[in-house]
């Protein structure tokens, strides 16, 4: 049985997962023919919007159910909890059959593995309350998860609608590479070549076909038309 304290807690919770799951509606309206494709980006989105439809749908439904009068709460953590985790295991196996890595799609199988550890303790509270009606504890903690669910789902969902992130690996790395470029010698100058290509190497290079010019030129055969004209010039008298 739900305490009469917490209940408060599942009311609001209830109202911000409805307006939550309405606003993700609107994302997906408005995402939809990138939801639509058939490349491996476009089911990355896919398994991005269902996490976050599972999250919150798994927040609105266990906070109705702990209003009702009655002990309620149990079954319906025991029921999201399992269709929850067949979600996850299904979507797993769509990031392994994609056969790419990447660091978004190990981002998002990470997400996914919390989400499963999420449901797993929402499964292990909700037997505890089946066989225990009366154990607030085993409430508490549900309420905890029901947190839980409204952060990843609300991760997910800015992912989905491409929102700004600031890693912190990335800012690491540049930071290091703008440290190194302020750190170069003053009088070395980037090298306009291909990349990978140093610069004295390609002044080198300029130079040899310079030299191999001079050398075909002076191979070269100069034209006899002037010494011609000299031969059969009159001479003067």
């Amino acid at each position: 049985m739900v305490p009469v304290d917490i209940r408060d807690f599942f009311a609001a919770s209830a109202g911000v997962a409805g307006a939550l799951i309405g606003l993700l509606f609107v994302a997906i309206s408005v995402s939809a023919e990138r939801l639509s494709r058939e490349e491996s980006g476009a089911q990355v989105h896919r398994i991005r919007a269902l996490a976050s439809f599972t999250a919150f749908t798994n927040a609105l439904a266990v906070s109705l159910f702990a209003l009702i009068p009655g002990h309620k709460i149990g079954p319906t953590s025991v029921s999201v909890s399992g269709a929850g985790m067949l979600f996850v295991a299904a979507a797993l196996l769509s990031l392994i059959r994609l056969h790419l890595v990447r660091w978004a799609i190990i981002r998002d199988a990470v997400f996914l593995v919390g989400l499963a550890v999420i449901l797993v303790c929402q499964l292990i509270e909700g037997l505890g309350l089946i066989a225990d009606p009366g154990n607030s504890g085993n409430v508490d903690t549900i309420a905890i998860l029901v947190v839980c669910c409204f952060l990843v789902g609300i991760a997910r969902a800015w992912e989905l609608i491409g929102g700004p992130s600031i890693g912190l690996r990335r800012e690491v790395t540049a930071l290091v590479r703008s440290r190194h470029s302020a750190q170069a010698p003053a009088g070395e100058a980037p090298s306009d070549g291909p990349r990978g290509l140093p610069g004295d190497r390609a002044d080198s290079q300029v130079r040899a076909e310079l030299t191999r010019q001079r050398w075909l030129a002076r191979r070269t055969p100069r034209p006899l038309y002037g010494g011609l004209h000299r031969a059969h010039a009159p001479v003067p008298g």
